[in-house]
């Protein structure tokens, strides 16, 4: 069975991964449209199949990451082209916001591909509240992803910004494509969704009372206490730390 890990693992380059999507997602919507995974991924628990945070970051990215794939009349350019991308941030700001996460395309990507950015942003959204974040970690989420499109345009109207993105790529440098804008906001926002999911609002909170959980009941057992204290404080750093939901089953 095909796996987000799997199929996204180390790529990097924005055509690769375009193309990982195209082929995870038919499996992901089929595996929760069967009822073998809980959907949206942001409702999962410990109980259910894949109800651990690097599994519910990886879903509900993609879940966010479906209405691009979904665009008519693909121009996958208007992403991840060097010359493109002026042109499509300035389709991006002249888009007016809106707050649907069923959308109906015109079939002009120009047009279309702003609307399931933002789409996927409002999706992120929802999740956010169906699993209880903190609501100022996603007060501004519409707003934020704009000034990071006003930015990266000011980016590219430096001279020589084309071989600049091409100089970066090759160096496994991150250009502000629009594309990478999008996976990079997606990525984000959908950790913080994983941990709620998981660990509630707050996970210093959580990881506290698991501290407090491991002194008492183990109270007897010092050794057993520190090194479940020990593997807790690991687990926090590596998931405080992780960008990407594949930081968190590297060795």
């Amino acid at each position: 069975m095909p796996s987000a890990e799997g199929a996204l693992g180390n790529l990097f380059e924005p055509l690769a991964l375009l193309s990982a999507l195209d082929k995870l997602l038919p499996w992901y919507l089929k595996e929760t449209d069967e009822g073998r995974l809980v959907y949206p991924a942001c409702n999962r628990t410990l109980n259910d199949a894949d109800g651990n945070v690097r599994a519910i970051w990886e879903h509900t990215r993609l879940e966010a990451c479906r209405y691009v794939m979904m665009v008519p009349r693909r121009d996958v350019e208007l992403l991840v082209s060097a010359v493109r991308q002026a042109e499509m941030m300035d389709a991006f700001l002249r888009q007016l916001p809106h707050e649907e996460t069923v959308v109906d395309f015109r079939g002009v990507p120009f047009d279309d591909y702003p609307t399931a950015i933002i789409a996927g942003l409002n999706w992120l959204d929802h999740c956010a509240f169906l699993a209880g974040v903190d609501p100022d970690k996603f007060r501004r989420t519409g707003r934020d992803f704009r000034h990071f499109v006003v930015l990266a345009q000011q980016w590219w109207a430096i001279e020589n910004a084309g071989p600049r993105c091409y100089e970066m790529l090759a160096n496994r440098q991150v250009p502000p494509l629009m594309f990478y804008l999008m996976w990079q906001s997606y990525t984000r926002l959908a950790k913080e969704i994983a941990i709620a999911a998981i660990y509630g609002s707050s996970l210093d909170r959580a990881t506290e009372q698991q501290r407090q959980y491991f002194r008492t009941t183990l109270s007897s057992q010092p050794n057993q206490m520190q090194a479940a204290l020990s593997a807790l404080t690991e687990t926090t750093a590596r998931l405080k730390s992780a960008s990407d939901p594949d930081d968190l089953v590297r060795s």
